[in-house]
């Protein structure tokens, strides 16, 4: 059994034939489905998606490209969402210095109510981080100061050391397609040190599709190539990777283990 800790259900590509999508994710042996909001108007959508089929599990937050929108969300919005029980973490949020879609002083003041929302109800944080380690890394260690907090930093392309801090302070890894990219030798060799109990695996789906599946439309059932691909990196089974990271997904989103699987409709 797989599990896709990261994908976005509800986007262009996957939302108009969403049946046929989790149908070749079950084939593929992808067996459970995080699906990710990037923003609160796409609360309902996503909740309904969560209900309708057993094996979704969803979030809630906003999207560091989205955060200057979104400028007057309280951590207390967020709160009001979490009661729901499908909605297992919160994010995704963080930084993306890369794009600058959003003003930084407004992403950061994003991830902060994001953060303090989730060490209030105790649920998981879901972080993007692009070209903002130092950043990323201060602010998860300051809000560490103030209580205890979990997260995934999801979609990992990061260095070598970015990786050993989130580690350090008791933070997840989620892999995507990326990995198995020519072009990703440094995060191949980053990928393999890892440790088991902290990796979790992702499609990022409708992006990011993996080797042998690039310039395709990405969908869930993917995240068995890169499975594959990263058991073959860390001389693994693949069965031994898949029992892993999917323990180590209802350890964080312990939400997700307590609801268990609904009746599909």
């Amino acid at each position: 059994m797989l599990v896709d800790s990261h994908c976005h259900l509800t986007y262009e590509g996957l939302r108009e034939d969403i049946d046929g999508v989790l149908a070749r994710a079950r084939a593929a042996g992808v067996e459970t489905l995080l699906t990710i909001a990037t923003r609160l108007s796409d609360h309902e959508e996503i909740v309904a998606v969560a209900e309708r089929y057993g094996n979704v599990f969803a979030t809630v937050g906003v999207h560091p490209h989205e955060a200057d929108a979104a400028a007057h969300m309280t951590a207390e919005a967020l709160l009001e969402r979490t009661r729901h029980p499908r909605i297992v973490g919160i994010g995704e949020t963080g930084l993306d210095y890369y794009y600058d879609n959003a003003p930084r002083e407004a992403q950061r003041a994003s991830f902060a109510t994001h953060v303090a929302a989730a060490q209030r109800v105790g649920l998981p944080l879901v972080v993007h981080s692009r070209e903002a380690e130092a950043d990323t890394a201060a602010m998860l260690a300051k809000a560490l100061e103030r209580g205890p907090l979990r997260a995934v930093i999801h979609c990992f392309t990061g260095s070598r050391r970015f990786m050993e801090e989130m580690v350090e302070l008791g933070f997840y890894i989620s892999i995507s397609g990326i990995v198995t990219f020519r072009s990703a030798k440094d995060l191949q060799e980053t990928v393999k040190a890892i440790p088991e109990e902290r990796l979790l695996l992702e499609t990022d789906s409708p992006f990011l599709a993996p080797v042998p599946h690039r310039g395709k439309r990405c969908e869930p059932a993917f995240v068995a190539d890169t499975a594959r691909f990263v058991a073959d990196l860390r001389g693994v089974t693949l069965e031994e990777l898949a029992a892993s990271t999917t323990a180590n997904f209802f350890r964080l989103f312990e939400k997700a283990a307590d609801a268990g699987p609904t009746p599909c409709a």
